[in-house]
């Protein structure tokens, strides 16, 4: 065994990993001193001792702080990850001598999972009240390097292209159509038959340049000679979406959105957009596998995506919930 085998399999320590993350995060040992309460000499000496231990210059010291590295890149890089599995052992330890079931962190991509989330989280609450959730929203490429990183155990929503996927296990769980749609007042919610070119005058609301839908949006639309105006509002807030057609004679876009709202009630157009997106689903990392409290919330999700399908009446079929176990892509920083 070599000495920077041993050093690492016997000798490096949980808190040699926090002072490393602590003074990449700082990059300066007053700082780092002052955070971790300790001496600035005590801090400078336990560095030493690690690069003396591993044989290897982890800092350079500038004039800008101390910046890490390749050496210290790499180990850097490992102990963040460490410490992210270190903290979600300790959490279900707790959970687990405290009664509770655990606790699974959750990034949802914004609309696409506005509807199949919080119905899967009312099943999760009726099965196992002591299995606690944290759902934190943002884009694809938001999320999907936290996951990769194992800070989200899930994330739910639109399923991103599979070529721009790294090292994640996916299932699919519900076909959504796609529907053009309009406040109740718009002119053409009143027209019983539409053509496209009807389309023309009106302002949209779209999806930001760089989300999964604006692309295939704008090629169907090209593809029926409606060119979009320059007089748009890009957003993925539902939310914005619903308020602004109620007041505009906007039209927007929208993924598996019910009609049936009596507070902020739409319609839809007439008009058949071909299948622009891959269905709403669930991705994780599979090089981490799922605690037994993800695996509750995955099948929770399925359940939920059965329900939500009972109510599309004529809109395409559930997709197939088996797991895509092979399917292997990209790093998740293409994305």
């Amino acid at each position: 065994m070599s000495a920077l085998d041993w050093y690492l399999q016997i000798n490096l320590k949980a808190r040699h990993l926090r002072l490393l993350v602590t003074i990449d995060t700082y990059r300066n040992l007053t700082q780092v001193a002052d955070v971790t309460h300790v001496t600035v000499p005590a801090v400078s000496k336990s560095l030493a001792e690690l690069e003396r231990g591993l044989g290897l210059s982890l800092f350079s010291r500038t004039a800008q702080g101390l910046v890490p590295t390749p050496y210290g890149d790499c180990l850097i890089r490992h102990a963040r990850e460490m410490l992210t599995i270190l903290h979600q052992a300790r959490d279900e330890l707790k959970a687990l001598s405290s009664g509770t079931e655990g606790k699974v962190h959750i990034g949802m991509l914004p609309a696409s999972a506005s509807v199949l989330l919080p119905q899967a989280l009312s099943i999760l609450k009726q099965r196992s009240p002591g299995t606690n959730v944290m759902v934190t929203e943002g884009t694809t490429a938001l999320l999907l390097p936290e996951l990769w990183q194992g800070h989200l155990d899930l994330v739910v929503g639109r399923l991103p292209p599979p070529d721009t996927l790294g090292s994640f296990q996916e299932k699919e769980l519900l076909e959504e159509p796609v529907t053009l749609m309009t406040g109740r007042h718009h002119p053409l919610a009143r027209r019983k038959t539409l053509a496209w070119s009807d389309l023309r005058p009106f302002p949209w609301i779209l999806p930001p340049v760089g989300s999964i839908l604006r692309d295939p949006l704008e090629r169907a639309l090209e593809a029926h000679d409606v060119p979009l105006t320059s007089n748009y509002i890009e957003t993925l807030s539902i939310h914005v979406a619903r308020a602004h057609l109620q007041i505009s004679d906007f039209i927007a876009v929208m993924a598996g959105t019910p009609t049936g709202d009596t507070a902020q009630p739409l319609h839809t157009l007439p008009l058949s957009l071909p299948r622009l997106l891959r269905p709403a689903g669930v991705l994780w990392n599979r090089n981490r596998g799922l605690t037994p409290s993800a695996q509750l919330m995955v099948a929770c999700l399925e359940e939920a995506a059965q329900r939500l399908q009972a109510g599309l009446g004529n809109a395409p079929r559930a997709a197939s919930s088996s797991v895509k176990g092979n399917r292997l892509h990209a790093s998740p920083e293409a994305t």
